[in-house]
């Protein structure tokens, strides 16, 4: 199979779709791969290393797209991209098609195979290639959340950790799932006053026996997230319905409880978001203020990071990468019904039954 590996192009994103290491992988398992140029420069790989992997690099991101049969990256095809991609073409990637009316249109148009890494399953449930992304939004949520509650940034001034005779912060985080725990560990580590929620009465005593002792359990629900909000300086969201589009845990209106220059990081804002008042920043403008607390929305945290963030993708997207690669796609989703989830639209029909239901779009089902 032909692969390519384009650029990234959206917004201060460096990671790229596959380590140096990985294409040696793909070439070995007889496929051909083409690189762009300077693809992986944001990450840290050069064109010498994909070029030793055993890539071609080819000079544009057109060039690309016209070579391969099958496309991988790291974030959803943004318009520029659009006209790039051709019927039967697949695509695997992040896609988060069901906050991205646009995107979804795009992709129904082009009669190509999405099949987006958030919607894989494996055999327990798991998402596994949004788990090492999770994982990484998780704990960086906390470090930006550390950051923006500085004075200089705008915040109220509050060290997360506190010192000896003076109170730690107060940390809130929405969700008890891998974006929850991580950003719970890494406040906790830090010394903060954290407070964990979830509707899941399993998960929450799961986390109250592996938790430090200054992370408690609450469960979900409005009142109690309201009775929070006063006091919490920094609220993680971290909120999940896979493929679907978040719930909005916090309204506009429960934003005014907060105290001024208190941060709100809204980690689900790929699906959405889980804040009301969440639209989605980038990292040269990340935040904006909603009744004097800052609002942070960046919707690729972990591209702050490509190097760590490149590599522990591509752990976990190979092993699918050279199924879809060796098999062909229908082949390779015949074998793994998790990969086949990967899978939302085709031959310009909407597969996944979350994304359909988010426009009210027809669906069809995968095995038709």
């Amino acid at each position: 199979m032909k692969i390519g590996i384009p650029k990234e192009i959206k917004n201060n994103e460096n990671r790229v779709g596959a380590t140096p290491a990985g294409v040696k992988e793909l070439v070995g398992h007889g496929h051909k791969v083409f690189v762009q140029h300077t693809a992986g420069e944001g990450s840290g790989f050069s064109d010498d290393e994909y070029k030793a992997a055993g890539a071609e690099i080819l000079a544009t991101i057109e060039d690309v797209y016209a070579a391969a049969d099958m496309i991988i990256k790291v974030k959803e095809p943004i318009s520029p991209e659009y006209g790039l991609i051709r019927k039967d073409q697949v695509v695997f990637t992040y896609f988060h098609f069901a906050c991205d009316r646009e995107l979804t249109d795009a992709m129904l148009r082009s009669g190509a195979v999405c099949i987006a890494y958030e919607t894989v399953t494996d055999r327990d449930r798991r998402l596994p290639l949004l788990i090492p992304m999770s994982e990484v939004a998780g704990r960086m949520s906390v470090q930006e959340g550390a950051r923006f509650l500085e004075k200089p940034q705008g915040g109220r001034g509050v060290l997360l950790g506190g010192v000896p005779g003076v109170s730690p912060a107060k940390v809130l985080v929405l969700g008890a799932g891998v974006v929850g725990r991580n950003a719970a560990l890494m406040a906790a580590g830090l010394g903060a006053d954290v407070t964990i929620t979830d509707i899941n009465l399993n998960t929450l005593r799961h986390c109250a026996d592996v938790m430090p002792k200054n992370v408690k359990t609450l469960y979900s629900s409005r009142h109690n997230i309201e009775q929070e909000l006063p006091a919490t300086d920094l609220v993680i969201g971290s909120v999940l319905v896979p493929g679907a589009k978040a719930p909005h845990l916090v309204t506009r209106d429960m934003v005014g409880l907060m105290k001024k220059g208190s941060v709100m990081v809204d980690v689900a804002v790929d699906q959405g978001g889980c804040f009301e008042t969440t639209h989605p920043t980038t990292h040269s403008d990340p935040v904006y203020e909603i009744d004097g607390v800052i609002q942070y929305a960046v919707a690729n945290i972990p591209g702050a990071v490509p190097y760590t963030s490149t590599m522990a993708l591509t752990n976990a997207t190979l092993p699918y990468a050279l199924r879809l690669a060796d098999d062909g796609w229908k082949e390779a989703c015949r074998k793994d019904p998790g990969l086949a989830e990967g899978v939302n639209v085709v031959d310009g029909k909407i597969v996944y039954k979350a994304v359909a239901e988010a426009f009210g779009l027809p669906y069809a089902s995968l095995e038709l």
